[in-house]
This record gives structure tokens, sequence and C-alpha cells, in this order.
């Protein structure tokens, strides 16, 4: 059974591997932020503990309504402090490995929801 549409009008997450993600045909091989209005920003971090409170208040700044933030090919959490921007914005953000970040992602912007999914990309 089939529970999203075939054709997606907004940009979504083709294919992904260790390291890279593709994008509307592109592969992107560094972090980087996909909005379901169209928001497709680097994000400057390629180590998970490299990750510090401005790269949150970045994410803060998109006013969506959901972050889903893919932490790599393992699930991590952020410290609480790390994200306080997304919290005092009252901004959702998910947390899941980065394959499980691209799939949630296509289905929320497939729905018509105003989310962003953070991809980290390590090398």
């Amino acid at each position: 059974m089939k529970f999203h549409p075939d054709v997606i009008n907004v940009q979504s997450i083709q294919a992904y591997g260790p390291g890279w993600i593709m994008v509307d045909g592109e592969k992107l091989s560094r972090s980087v932020i996909i909005g379901s209005r169209g928001e497709r920003i680097d994000w400057a971090c390629s180590r998970f503990e490299d990750l510090n409170a401005s790269h949150f208040e970045q994410l803060a700044q998109l006013k969506t309504e959901l972050v889903i933030f893919g932490s790599g090919n393992s699930l991590r959490f952020v410290a609480p402090s790390l994200s306080r921007a997304l919290i005092e914005a009252q901004i959702g953000m998910e947390t899941m490995d980065t394959q499980a970040a691209c799939r949630t992602y296509n289905v929320l912007a497939a729905e018509g929801r105003c989310v962003a999914v953070a991809v980290l990309l390590e090398s």
C-alpha cells in the first residue's frame, strides 16, 4: 500500500549513501540543510563533535514547524543546550540517523508540511 504521491512538488532526497545524499539529481557530500520551501543551505559542520549552538540558531531562523536532524551514520543526540534556539522558537526537533531523516523529510515535505532536514554528512 502506498501512502505518498508519485510526484513531489518540493525538492526531495532521491538517494543516499555513506557520506552523501542526492537532492534533485545533485550528489552532495557536505552537510546541508534542505527545506520544504526550497531552501538548500550549506551547513558548516563536518563532524558531530563540532556541532555548537550556532548550528541550531541557523535552523531556528528558518521558522519551520519541525526540524529533522540527521545525526550521521548512527543515532546521536545533541545536548539540549545546543538546540536551545529551537526550543525558544517553539520549533520541534526530531533526531534520527541520516538515512531515516532523509526518508522522513521526503514524506513530511510531500504532505505539504513546513519542515527542514539538517543532514550531517561526515567523511
